[in-house]
């Protein structure tokens, strides 16, 4: 009797001190010009279903045991694959009338990272970010490079007719004829949303990533923050996860996903502090946008300084909630 409450209480100390740690999952899909006034009841709450069914996806791969990178990937999959959203099939259009997509992902624990940017035949652009971090040498692949080497390891292709949606489509001529010249200022054209998701598993490891289509009329191969680690993607398990969105030009100047990280772990300040204080750094540069952040403990922060940002999660106590406008807490 006395050998089995020996063993009990050492199984109990042994819970207390190396326990499983919290879980949660934030997600976002775009900050922008988002109010009720432009919203119908219908498109507001097929929003709000696509990003619960996000959450609740990764949120179920973290409560059975999964990676953050397993939760971080399945969760923008779902987001990609909606029309809704600025990433995968609701990508919008270049100004040469094409999809141009990038997605960047980042492990917390090893700071391992990978990208694609520019890319018009992977079906799950978060999925190849992912592979250029596991099954290849690099960080980020671009192009017709990242496409062979997707084509290489096996990952789904579809043709580039594949990401164009017809109300995009028509979002885009209207831009184009509006425009009267060959680009659009960005201030100039309703802003739809990058994806992104941050996830804290059951091992106390951190994962961000990101996926986008970009700017709508963007030229020349632009890429913007989203596919850059430390712009638009950091994970770093001594501080938090981030992914960010909005006016991808000042992100990447300011680095944000990595300066929130870095007032962290060398200024001390809480992950809510933190991205604070990069999202109005942005601001004063002239930029918009926002950021989802995570810390370790499973602290959230979801800083933006527009009219409004696609946005939700689920806490540390299972709680979830989705949110899109500025006056939503």
């Amino acid at each position: 009797m006395r050998t089995f409450l020996t063993l009990f209480l050492q199984l109990f100390i042994f819970s207390l001190c190396y326990g499983q740690s919290p879980i949660a999952i934030v997600v976002h899909g775009g900050a922008g010009t988002i109010s009720r006034d432009r919203m119908t009841p219908e498109l507001e709450k097929a929003y709000r279903q696509k990003l619960e069914e996000a959450l609740r996806k990764g949120y179920g791969i973290l409560q059975s045991g999964g990676s953050s990178l397993d939760a971080v990937e399945a969760t923008i999959q779902i987001l990609e694959e909606s029309p809704l959203f600025n990433a995968g099939r609701g990508a919008v259009f270049t100004d040469a009338g094409t999809n141009e997509l990038d997605a960047s992902i980042m492990d917390g624990k090893t700071l391992n990272a990978g990208a694609v940017a520019g890319v018009r035949r992977i079906k799950s652009p978060i999925q190849a970010a992912r592979a250029v971090m596991e099954r290849s040498p690099h960080v980020m692949l671009t192009g017709e490079g990242a496409e062979a080497f997707a084509r290489s390891v096996g990952l789904e292709m579809v043709e580039p007719d594949y990401f164009k949606d017809e109300k995009r489509y028509q979002q885009y001529l209207r831009a184009k004829q509006k425009s009267g010249k060959q680009s659009l200022d960005y201030e100039e054209i309703e802003k739809h949303g990058t994806v992104g998701c941050v996830a804290l598993d059951q091992a106390g490891n951190l994962a961000a990533g990101t996926s986008t289509g970009g700017m709508m009329m963007k030229r020349f191969g632009r890429v913007g923050d989203s596919p850059i680690i430390g712009a638009g993607t950091y994970a770093d398990n001594a501080a938090c996860g981030v992914s960010a969105t909005g006016w991808g030009e000042y992100f990447i100047r300011l680095a944000v996903a990595h300066d929130i990280v870095a007032l962290m772990k060398y200024k001390g300040m809480s992950v809510q502090e933190a991205a604070q204080t990069v999202i109005d750094k942005v601001g004063k540069l002239g930029g918009d946008g926002g950021v989802i952040a995570l810390d370790r403990q499973g602290n959230i922060a979801m800083p933006f300084n527009t009219k409004g940002m696609y946005r939700g999660y689920v806490d540390t106590q299972g709680n979830i909630k989705v949110m899109i406008y500025d006056d939503e807490q």
